[in-house]
């Protein structure tokens, strides 16, 4: 009893240092601008018949979301699927599917702007676009977002908010765009930071894909984002940038780019996301649509790990299908890392 009492004692003063608003200095620097503290995010409690004595860790720490977008053959979302018409394996193996969820689940977004030299042709247009999708996407009873710069290095510039005005002064005052590209390095830093939110996690990415400042690789990448359970929707801003320059559709891209739009569909493939191409100020605005219309026609499944087969760090793979309707496309993560446990 008297573990347990001190336990919930760590619990609190955890909660109250979270309310206090501070922000880790590694890997995310501090604003550079004053801002108020964000409200801080309550962990889940755990059910009292879910508690020992001796618990420490949340039952809820082993959780498994899996995000799932289903496409008909005419690619129009599926909506009306229930958990008994899904079939999940881990590892090839059938496992049970626990809960299945929609709207409901509060959204945490990283938005990721990126604002090196390479970006500057069509920034103001990008920072509109931006800026509507965050009026579309937050609602302001449960959804947050927090805004990050990518140059020669990663800056949260705002922590996570409900407040749509406030995000996006951040966004129209941001510098004009200079120095390198520290892509990779910017999404492990918004994924670690995303760990500590409740909710559906979701990393959306605006840049032309390119990185050149990085010490970290695509690997790195995809590791981190699968820990932290984070799905990555990428607005790309290649094409749009050639077109404001040459007014022609037809580009030819370079190694260097067509390597940069490989690493961010790995990226949108390995979490279940989607990459967007637009070329012009409608297909941007409809990108962004697209990724709001994404997140709500989402089904969210939920699988708890086998306990007697945990091994922390261990990744496993994912396999959703809904049988007989071979004729569906469903998008959904590649896998995930069993969650590092403390011993009890």
């Amino acid at each position: 009893m008297m573990r347990f009492t001190f336990t919930i004692i760590l619990l609190f003063a955890a909660v109250a240092y979270a309310q206090s608003g501070r922000i880790k200095p590694d890997p995310t620097p501090a604003p550079r601008r004053p801002s108020p503290q964000p409200v801080a995010a309550r962990p889940t409690p755990t059910p009292e018949s879910q508690k020992t004595e001796n618990d420490e860790i949340n039952i809820e720490s082993t959780l498994i979301p899996i995000p799932a977008t289903v496409l008909d053959s005419a690619g129009k979302p599926v909506t009306n699927l229930r958990i008994r018409d899904f079939e999940l394996r881990i590892d090839g193996k059938l496992a049970e599917i626990s809960e299945i969820r929609r709207t409901d689940i509060p959204v945490r977004i990283a938005l990721l702007f990126d604002n090196s030299s390479s970006v500057g042709n069509a920034i103001e247009f990008e920072k509109a676009a931006a800026s509507r999708f965050l009026r579309s996407v937050l609602r302001s009873e449960k959804d947050r977002a927090a805004l990050f710069s990518i140059s020669t290095v990663s800056r949260l510039e705002f922590p996570f908010t409900s407040d749509v005005s406030l995000l996006n002064r951040t966004i129209a005052a941001l510098p004009v765009p200079a120095g390198a590209t520290a892509l990779f390095d910017g999404i492990i830093a918004a994924a670690k930071y995303l760990t500590e939110e409740p909710g559906q996690r979701v990393i959306v990415i605006i840049s032309d894909g390119d990185d050149t400042a990085s010490d970290a690789g695509i690997t790195d990448v995809i590791r981190a984002l699968q820990i932290a359970n984070a799905q990555v929707f990428v607005v790309k801003t290649t094409d749009f940038e050639n077109y404001k320059l040459t007014k022609s559709r037809k580009v030819n891209a370079n190694l260097r780019q067509l390597a940069a739009e490989r690493r961010m569909e790995e990226l949108a493939r390995e979490t279940g996301g989607a990459v967007f191409s637009p070329i012009d100020e409608d297909e941007m605005d409809a990108a962004f649509r697209n990724v709001v219309a994404a997140l709500s026609q989402q089904y969210i499944l939920s699988y708890y790990p086998d306990s007697e087969n945990l091994k922390s760090g261990e990744f496993r793979t994912i396999s959703l299908s809904v049988p007989g309707r071979p004729d569906l496309v469903i998008k959904t993560r590649r896998g995930f890392y069993i969650p590092r446990i403390k011993p009890q």
